[in-house]
């Protein structure tokens, strides 16, 4: 499983040229599931996610978490995180899960997220989505 945060002014995703989730200010994570991942997986990510200090604090020192910094989050699905791009010019996509199993874990970990935090918006698993968003920083980690 590969979560890749991003520190947000604002984030936004759309569907159809519809918005189906926004935030103003907090994170905007892209989450990448692959065969092989678990629950315990996307629970030790999800406490990750919420306890990771990446937001500056009085003196400018990341400190603060998202729920301290009172921060949306947007969660998108991104298969293409799981891609193989060692080899050739073209991405491999071998290691990342079916999607039927990907989106059970994705969901499982929205929910995950949720019931510990109500500032959450997501994109669609599946769907064609134009991602929007202003880097913060820019402030970028790959959770793992």
């Amino acid at each position: 499983m590969k979560v890749l945060v991003q520190r947000a002014l604002n984030a936004s995703v759309m569907v159809s040229g519809e918005v189906i989730g926004a935030i103003d200010h907090g994170q905007l994570v892209l989450v990448g599931i692959e065969k092989g991942d678990t629950e315990q997986d996307v629970q030790r990510l999800a406490d990750k996610l919420l306890k990771y200090r990446m937001f500056s604090d009085q003196d400018g020192k990341m400190n603060l978490n998202v729920q301290q910094a009172g921060g949306g989050i947007l969660l998108v699905s991104q298969f293409t995180l799981a891609a193989d791009t060692k080899k050739g010019l073209r991405p491999g996509f071998s290691s990342a899960a079916v999607p039927a199993e990907g989106e059970r874990l994705f969901n499982d970990f929205v929910d995950k997220v949720r019931s510990q935090y109500d500032r959450v918006e997501t994109g669609r698993f599946g769907a064609d989505m134009k991602v929007s968003f202003t880097n913060d920083g820019p402030v970028t980690f790959m959770l793992d």
